[in-house]
């Protein structure tokens, strides 16, 4: 099963990720990680993926 993966050095800490899939991701240091590899069932991680606007997340 694919798990999300945010490439820091993309992120701007706009925070939609978290918007979209809160039990996923969250905010640290001004960057969004990946706090609940195992979560994306409660999501959908592909609409967190889409709407990335500098498309730092992807699924691995």
């Amino acid at each position: 099963m694919a798990k999300p993966v945010v490439d820091e050095e993309l992120c701007i800490g706009c925070g939609v990720c978290v918007g979209v899939c809160p039990d996923v991701f969250e905010m640290k240091d001004d960057k969004a990680i990946v706090a609940g590899h195992d979560k994306c069932g409660t999501c959908n991680c592909e609409d967190a993926v889409s709407s990335c606007p500098v498309d730092a997340i992807s699924m691995k």
